[in-house]
Order: C-alpha cells, then structure tokens, then sequence
C-alpha cells in the first residue's frame, strides 16, 4: 500500500522527535496530519494514540505513526481500537500493521527515519500470514459480541 496520507500523534515525551519525523516523512511527498502534543506539559498518550487510531480506523487516512516515550503505552491505547494493528517498532510484512509506533526515550531520530523508510516501504505479503490476521479480527469481534451480549 502507497501511504498518501499519515496521522502522527505523541505525548510531552516525544515533541522533538515527532517534528523530525513530520518533516522526513513530508519530504516523502506524504501528507501528515498532526493530532499529538507540541506542548511540553504531561500529555497524556492514549488521547493521541486513540486519535490515530481512530483516524486510521475511519479511513481518514491511510496508516499512523505513534512516539511516546517507549512506544508501548500509545500503541496498546491506539490497539483498543477495532480494526488496529499498531506495532512497536517492528515490521509490517507478516501482520499488516497499519500504524507504527516508537519510543523517544529508546531510539535515536536516525533509527527512527529508518524503521519510518521500512514500515513506509513494506508490503503485507498475505499468504499463510491472512490466517492469523483473520484470527486476531475473529477475537475482537468475539469480544464485541461477548460485551453485547452483557
């Protein structure tokens, strides 16, 4: 999938880093619509990391990129949201990841433009991996029927 057009969301921990970011993946002639914080003020993560999920959710856009301190805490508020697939800095191959989330606390911005280069560039290759996609999908909508039923 071509990325036309990102989501990026942040907390207080990662304004520095998400600006670098902004601008490599601009430089990319991607769209990058910002829903973080450029405050310094405790920010907290699951507002943007619900933000881009949602957007991404929606279709408004295309995929997402999250940065917190580590990366986790975003991307598990962002993984509430159905449909997601945020991963920490990992790769998109095998589980179709529609967003991508790291730690500002733990990477450097060069590491980050690379694993950006490598999710941005990486093509889901489907196959015996649709399986288990199909099955995390198969969960959720497990549990959404399991909470109506309440």
């Amino acid at each position: 999938m071509a990325f036309k057009k990102l989501a990026i969301g942040n907390d207080h921990t990662a304004i520095d880093l998400k600006n670098e970011i902004m601008a490599y993946v601009q430089e990319k002639g991607i769209e990058v619509i910002n829903v973080g914080t450029d405050s310094p003020e405790r920010f907290n993560y699951p507002i943007s990391g619900y933000k881009v999920a949602r957007m991404v959710a929606d279709g408004e856009v295309d995929g997402g990129i999250l940065i917190c301190g580590t990366g986790v805490g975003i991307s598990l508020a962002a993984n509430k949201v159905e449909g997601i697939r945020a991963v920490v800095c990992s790769e998109r191959q095998h589980n179709n990841t529609n967003i991508v989330a790291f730690g500002a606390r733990v990477i450097g911005v060069e590491t980050a433009k690379d694993i950006v280069d490598a999710w941005l560039g990486a093509e889901y290759e489907g196959g015996r991996h649709q399986v288990r996609i199909d099955m995390i999908d198969e969960i959720q909508k497990t549990q959404k029927l399991a909470a109506a039923e309440e």
